[in-house]
């Protein structure tokens, strides 16, 4: 599955500014509620650069938000933390951080707040305390707190954070009624030379290469024990090229890589093979937040497959991502897999929507509707057709 653009699903809209009024950055509300040693209340901020050049944003220092609680509205200000940097550069595709603060005499546990301005979606308060010798907070006036990390902080000094991401969906599902009720994916990518743009340096080909791991556990709940009853590996290496401008609601990108897949076991339940792939994806405007993502996929078989020789008959050598839906609520996707040849193949659907939306806050999470149908939902049912049906939530999407 080809990648997708890693999306908090809270709040997002544009705010004034040159870059935002072409769309390009969006902010969204990260989380509210962790306390500063005063008692006021932190606000993370994320903003995302879905163009294809670095955007220089200024933040005000002050804006004006909305606090509901028990149905009465209130107006409050939201103060900027005082930041290393006045603007803040947003790399392509990439993500930067910002923070304000909510005075104390405003926090109100469990209120929601939003920011009109921004357009964006209420966030619930859940206010708790901030260790005193956290390193992450400055104080309105300037003063710096001490930047000592605790010992137990294993991204000071490392770039593994800053370079890992979400690759394909994370989710938990389950459908009874058959003999691998729930299904499990977790899935991440890893830049492995990091990103020159990110660090303000000129961006280099090797910012494209990445690592990427995804495993999928198939759980046989209704079996004495509950014993999962597949699990497949799925690591590769692939080169992702920077989106290409068509016009200001087209980009074109594309993903070539190397993926092995196997379910780590021996004998007849044994199976693994490799494939080389290459994958195209343009991107469509919709307007808004809604968008159309369209991915074509060819492969090749290569080295070996004594454990599945006919596997090809089953997957075939081509397929077909589709995605669209809004960032921030009813999303639909859908991936096919297809032997023209022997009539054989696949196709799968994901639906999901965010839990905090119909909750009115809560966690962020996703709401997440799956089925399949066809062949090989895993790799030891591979020449097996099997339908699906499972409902559960997301972390991504």
């Amino acid at each position: 599955m080809i990648v997708r653009a890693s999306i908090l699903a809270i709040a997002a809209a544009a705010i004034p500014g040159s870059a935002l009024a072409r769309g390009d950055v969006e902010i969204l509300i990260g989380r509210a509620g962790e306390r500063d040693p005063v008692g006021g209340v932190l606000v993370d901020l994320r903003l995302l650069n879905a163009g294809v050049t670095p955007q220089d944003i200024v933040l005000p220092d002050s804006v004006e938000a909305e606090l509901v609680k028990d149905g009465i509205r209130r107006r409050v200000w939201l103060e900027r933390i005082a930041p290393t940097h006045t603007d803040i550069r947003v790399a392509p595709k990439e993500f930067a951080s910002a923070r304000y603060r909510l005075p104390a005499t405003d926090a109100a546990d469990g209120a929601l707040l939003s920011v009109p301005s921004w357009d964006a979606q209420p966030v619930a308060l859940a206010p708790r305390p901030i260790p005193a010798e956290s390193p992450s907070y400055q104080s309105v006036s300037g003063a710096t707190e001490p930047q000592t990390p605790p010992p137990a902080d294993r991204a000071a000094g490392n770039a593994f954070v800053d370079n890992l991401s979400v690759y394909e969906p994370i989710y938990a599902v389950f459908g009874p009624g058959t003999d691998s009720d729930a299904r499990i994916q977790i899935s991440f990518k890893y830049q492995l030379f990091g990103s020159r743009e990110r660090e303000d340096r000129p961006s280099s080909l090797l910012d494209g290469l990445y690592f990427a791991y995804t495993q999928r556990m198939f759980w046989d709940l209704g079996a004495r024990s509950s014993p999962f009853r597949n699990v497949d590996y799925q690591p590769e290496l692939f080169y992702l090229s920077s989106p290409i401008g068509l016009s200001d609601k087209a980009t074109l990108s594309a993903q070539v890589g190397l993926r092995h897949e196997s379910n780590g076991r021996d004998g007849a339940a044994s199976r693994s093979f490799n494939t080389l792939y290459v994958a195209p994806m343009a991107a469509l405007s919709l307007g808004g937040d809604r968008r159309l993502i369209i991915a074509p996929r060819l492969w090749l078989y290569v080295g070996g497959r004594s454990d599945n020789p006919d596997i090809r008959r089953y997957r075939g050598n081509s397929g077909l991502f589709m995605e669209v839906g809004e960032d921030h609520g009813l999303r639909l996707s859908t991936s096919t897999r297809f032997n023209f040849a022997s009539g054989k193949g696949s196709v799968s659907a994901d639906i999901s929507y965010p839990l905090n939306r119909i909750l009115g806050g809560g966690p962020d999470f996703y709401v997440f509707g799956q089925s399949f149908i066809g062949y090989g939902e895993n790799l030891l049912d591979y020449n097996v057709r099997t339908t699906r049906f499972r409902i559960g939530v997301a972390l991504v999407r």
